[in-house]
């Protein structure tokens, strides 16, 4: 089997450069990552769908390489994102694949555009309703630390990170690290989004075919997966045994395949 390579852009949009990865040919599938992460989330999962699709990741927003926006970060502008770069490189209609964060901005896209996604793939995806959002309220930054002079912020950063990583993975973190490092003014805005919005009036505004799948080590959205997934008419239900927060890097050959069973299924 010939190696399925990926290749690296970016595109114009109103907004800005949108700087992105894919890897293939055929239907185009459109991953968007959680954050503070970028395209790198994805880096092995490419070339396993671009063996059967045009797999394509973006960097949302505001984080990776791609542009910083002036607007007060929100889901609706990160959405608002996605759709230009579709625009931007004439993808009328892909199937959507969306991990913490990114599962948030996937929602609110097949949601307040639902004739531009076939296909809906939900990972890890927190379901963010009234609540969720009141026990945010009191929850701490998750990855904001205060800069300090002998660098010490960075162990920090690692360390509040480290527990929900696999043991002997530091490779893992140090991906991680190198993302938050770029947007390091900014790391939290992702989070503060997702802690803003009101899924509860989006979900039912879903037509696609949905898929709704967490790590069953995810104790931020493995708890609340069933209750994301009942509130999406005809969704299903997929558990990665063992998949933690960082899922998509820590197993991709097994998210590939749950993600390429549901879009060749459906």
């Amino acid at each position: 089997m010939n190696e399925i390579k990926v290749k690296r852009g970016y595109v114009d949009t109103p907004g800005g450069q949108i700087h992105y990865a894919t890897a293939g040919q055929g239907k185009p599938v459109l991953f968007l990552h959680q954050t503070p992460r970028s395209w790198d989330e994805y880096r092995d999962v490419l070339p396993i769908v671009g063996r059967t699709y045009r797999a394509i990741a973006m960097d949302t927003i505001g984080f990776g390489d791609s542009y910083r926006p002036k607007e007060q970060a929100s889901i609706g502008l990160y959405a608002q994102g996605v759709i230009a770069f579709m625009d931007a490189l004439a993808i009328e209609r892909p199937s959507l694949v969306g991990h913490h964060t990114g599962g948030v901005i996937a929602v609110e896209v097949a949601a307040s555009f639902p004739d531009r996604v076939e296909k809906l793939v939900l990972s890890s995806t927190p379901y963010v309703d009234a609540e969720d959002r009141e026990r945010r309220k009191t929850r701490p930054p998750i990855d904001e630390v205060e800069t300090k002079e002998d660098g010490s912020h960075l162990a920090e950063l690692w360390q509040k990170r480290r527990p929900f990583y696999p043991k002997n993975r530091p490779d893992l973190l140090r991906r991680f690290v190198l993302d938050a490092l770029k947007v390091w003014d900014r790391v939290e805005e992702g989070h503060r989004a997702v802690n803003n919005y009101r899924m509860e009036d989006k979900v039912h505004l879903i037509k696609a075919p949905t898929l709704v799948l967490a790590g069953t080590d995810d104790p931020f959205s493995y708890p609340r997966m069933k209750h994301l997934a009942g509130n999406i008419k005809d969704s299903t239900t997929v558990e990665v045994h063992g998949g933690m927060v960082p899922m998509v890097d820590q197993m991709p050959e097994a998210f590939a395949k749950v993600v390429l069973d549901f879009l060749d299924r459906h």
